[in-house]
């Protein structure tokens, strides 16, 4: 990591430290004590001698975020600008500022509710271009309304612009991370008792166009029914059939003159996702918890990467799964966690026959999983990831995680956190990413620390670390250009006026 850019970050975990802890609002702050539930420093005000006003919701979430990025590949910066290359000419490092504020008002009544959020995001000094996580200067992030009193009757109806998250969001997620985030336009129908409840969605997802009123993609559907019970003792019991469907037409949708890539829906495709996600409830186990999750895709895939003349219309049969579990000592001080996880997802076999085999991640939140660095997504992998957290005091609390990296198939692409295959500059050897069987199927290994401070109720900080170790796939494939292992640095700070 280049000193300039960590004497950055230093200086600013210092500045926003300082600001924290001389705004007037936090001078009831006491570091041996955790924080209260929150509903927003507004909505705390306004409750609290009106009791009526719970049934309001205003206030305004402001997020700030510094990035050190080092061997990344830049969006924009040319063919050589891939991940842990050290071309000379390639652009692989990247230090930016990430802004965004969401205001937003919700009411609710016996049997009615509406919420409308705004949200701008913007970036500064980032070299990515076209940049995923600048969409300004304002923008509509959310606006449904929703019927229904599930005390009353079980079923209720949701209509608008709306996040969609189920499970643990390996495959549907807000995707909160990213400063733009993710939401769809969208209708569901939801049955709820105090066992079992089942949602009904149908949607299209919003494509982010900076400068711009963001629209859904008319051509990429996303439906499903998710069912959730606790009919089994001691669990949640989780059960889906997911279906995207994708005309060719999607490719071509929102791209202006520039051509900017980040604004071209996916490649048509017509692919259903069953799933079985378990996951024990809190306490029933005493200090173990454990969750599961099996996932199986069919279908059929669209490849326009396949060569000219070629059967471009693949059946699709992937499938993913994930298992893990962890000890938490929840009577000793600094309650320590130790948790051991294992992720699998299918790569394609053989890239010239009529079959697509590669996983299809769908809508997740990606960067809670495969670690934090953002470098792998749930496609053509195997994963070990080994996770530890402590509290050393009420409001601190520490996370060190590390994971390992297998490519499932050889035969198929090492694929980034947002779905893309990771390409090269060409067929040479050595020079980038590609098909090649006769390497290794060792990927890497990433370390991440990460710290969270609760200031205040509706305020905190956020420092991280990650460092990525090259495997030997890494090494084979970019041995004519040489790699290097990749670091990252973030301080994020939270509001929640």
């Amino acid at each position: 990591m280049k000193t300039s850019n960590f004497f950055t970050a230093s200086a600013l975990v210092l500045a926003a430290t300082n600001t924290l802890y001389s705004a007037d609002f936090f001078n009831d702050f006491n570091p041996g004590t955790p924080v209260r539930p929150s509903a927003g420093m507004l909505n705390d005000w306004l409750r609290k001698d009106d009791p009526y006003m719970a049934a309001w919701d205003l206030g305004t979430q402001v997020r700030f975020r510094y990035e050190i990025r080092d061997n990344f590949g830049i969006a924009g910066a040319g063919a050589t600008s891939v991940d842990f290359s050290q071309n000379p000419v390639a652009k692989v490092d990247n230090a930016y500022f990430l802004h965004r504020f969401k205001p937003h008002v919700g009411y609710t009544a016996e049997w009615f509710s509406a919420y409308v959020e705004g949200r701008g995001s913007g970036s500064t000094g980032d070299k990515r271009n076209p940049n995923p996580e600048s969409d300004g200067p304002f923008d509509l992030h959310q606006a449904y309304v929703t019927l229904g009193n599930h005390k009353e009757f079980p079923l209720s109806v949701k209509v608008g612009r709306q996040e969609l998250s189920y499970g643990d969001e390996r495959l549907i997620g807000s995707f909160d991370w990213n400063n733009i985030g993710r939401v769809f336009d969208a209708a569901k129908l939801r049955w709820q008792t105090p066992y079992f409840a089942a949602d009904l969605f149908s949607g299209r997802v919003s494509i982010p166009y900076d400068n711009h009123f963001n629209m859904p993609n008319d051509y990429d559907w996303f439906s499903g029914l998710y069912m959730t019970s606790k009919l089994i003792p001691k669990q949640t019991t989780d059960f889906y059939v997911l279906s995207r469907n994708t005309s060719s037409k999607s490719p071509g949708v929102l791209v202006p003159a520039s051509g900017a890539a980040i604004l071209r829906g996916p490649s048509a495709r017509d692919i259903y996702t069953v799933g079985l996600r378990v996951k024990s409830l809190p306490l029933e186990f005493g200090n173990w918890d454990y969750s599961a999750e099996l996932m199986g895709q069919y279908g059929h895939f669209n490849d326009p990467g396949k060569p000219a003349g070629s059967d471009r219309s693949l059946e699709h049969q992937a499938f993913a799964a994930y298992v893990g579990g962890g000890y938490t000592w929840n009577e000793t001080a600094y309650v320590p966690r130790v948790g051991l996880e294992y992720n699998f997802a299918t790569g394609d076999s053989d890239p010239t026959d009529n079959k697509h085999e590669t996983f299809e991640n769908l809508f997740p939140t990606n960067h809670k999983f495969y670690g934090y660095m953002d470098l792998v997504s749930l496609q053509n992998i195997h994963n070990v990831r080994l996770m530890t957290s402590v509290k050393p005091l009420p409001r601190l609390t520490l996370q060190a995680e590390g994971h390992a990296f297998w490519l499932a198939d050889t035969h198929d692409n090492f694929y980034a956190a947002n779905g893309a295959r990771r390409g090269g500059i060409g067929t040479t050897p050595g020079t980038g990413y590609g098909i090649n069987p006769g390497y290794s199927n060792f990927v890497g290994s990433e370390a991440d620390l990460i710290g969270t401070y609760a200031i205040a109720p509706y305020a905190n900080l956020q420092v991280g670390y990650g460092h990525f170790f090259r495997g030997d796939y890494i090494k084979q494939s970019l041995s004519a250009v040489g790699s290097g292992d990749a670091n990252w640095v973030y301080i994020m700070t939270t509001f929640n006026f």
